[in-house]
């Protein structure tokens, strides 16, 4: 008798199912050092060399880009103060950033920035945290709503939100974190003058009537300045005040219009800028007066056109065209320490001052701007 044996296979039962791995971590920043220390020490660093650290990764790119660091460098009062100038140059807009660590401190040269899209006529500027507002301004005769916003930390240009109404040689300011913007537009219907004064909330990123009375509603303010939370916006005669804080309108005194000439800056609560003659003066909001700014006029020209002003670092700075040689014009610059002696009067000290710039002859100066980062 035969048997036949059948043999049965099992197969292996399968391995048991297993997680994917994790990513490793990033690496850090500084080896050996924990990336918040190693922010902490490059926060340090001078902004000018900024450029040369994002070229190290992309972390390292992301990190001096991105707003921690800069909260950072506040905290530490590592902030520096850079001053950025606009010149028209025929048709055409350049912006420049003046280099405030040059390897020879008496020899500041302006860098070129990346060319502006298309800066319309008539705009206005304002400088709010690391970024700078280009402010409506007429296109081929016709005022913009636009808004152009140039990021400081990353060099580059972008649209931002919309005005309610088109602007051109509109006055600008910012109280509390907010840009107010008045006139530059006509009141010919109600929508219109409903909207003569607005503002903008850079958080929410959004623009919003001011209420205006009637009397004050303008079209074009040639100048403008913040001193104490108040708007001062200046019309070819007259202006206005806007208490941002407390929301209310009041008039320009005659004697600070009839002082006030070309671009202005706000040093100590004082506000400065160049009389008729030509000569540096401030006003002193306190007091209704104006008073001479004394100690600078050997070392600086008259101011009869085409000069701005900012308020650099607690300094005044000035900029200015000079003839030049040939079919040149000469962009000059110099800072200025002014201060109030015992007798409340003004007095300057001339810090630095040179050539920065040499552009055609026609070309002349926009604007100025100082900005922290």
């Amino acid at each position: 008798m035969s048997y036949q044996t059948t043999t049965t296979t099992t197969s292996d039962p399968p391995p048991p199912a297993t997680s994917p791995s994790p990513p490793p971590p990033p690496p850090l920043l500084i080896p050996n050092l924990p990336d918040d220390v190693a922010i902490q020490c490059i926060a340090r660093i001078p902004r000018f060399y900024h450029p040369t650290l994002s070229l190290t990764s992309r972390s390292w790119r992301s990190t001096v880009r991105s707003p921690h660091l800069f909260t950072t460098r506040s905290l530490l009062r590592s902030t520096q103060h850079f001053l950025y100038i606009s010149v028209r140059i025929n048709s055409s807009f350049t912006w420049h950033l003046l280099d405030p660590n040059p390897p020879n401190p008496q020899k500041r040269i302006l860098a070129p920035l990346p060319p502006f899209p298309a800066q319309p006529i008539g705009s206005a500027f304002v400088a709010l945290g690391p970024k700078i507002y280009v402010i409506g301004g007429s296109i081929n005769d016709v005022p913009s709503n636009n808004i152009w916003v140039f990021d400081c930390r990353i060099n580059r240009w972008e649209i931002g939100p919309k005005m309610r109404v088109g602007r051109e040689f509109a006055a600008a300011g910012v109280v509390g974190g907010k840009i107010y913007v008045l006139g530059g537009c006509v009141v010919d219907n109600w929508a219109r003058s409903m909207n003569w004064a607005e503002v903008f909330d850079p958080v929410s990123g959004s623009w919003a009537a001011v209420a205006s009375p009637i009397e004050v509603r303008d079209k074009w303010m040639h100048a403008s300045a913040v001193v104490g939370g108040r708007v001062y916006a200046m019309a070819d005669r007259g202006g206005v005040i806007y208490d941002a804080l407390a929301g209310e309108w009041g008039s320009v005194s005659k004697r600070l219009d009839l002082g006030w000439r070309g671009r202005t800056a706000v040093v100590g609560g004082v506000l400065y800028c160049y009389d008729y003659l030509g000569k540096i003066r401030g006003f002193d909001v306190e007091e209704n007066v104006w008073k001479d700014l004394k100690g600078v006029d050997e070392g600086l020209p008259k101011f009869l056109c085409g000069a701005t002003m900012a308020a650099l670092d607690g300094r005044l700075c000035v900029v200015w065209e000079s003839k030049g040689s040939g079919k040149e014009v000469d962009i000059m610059c110099a800072e200025i320490e002014v201060w109030k002696d015992e007798g409340g009067g003004l007095c300057g000290s001339i810090v630095w001052s040179d050539r920065i710039l040499v552009v055609p002859s026609g070309a002349s100066i926009v604007h100025c701007l100082a900005v922290s980062l």
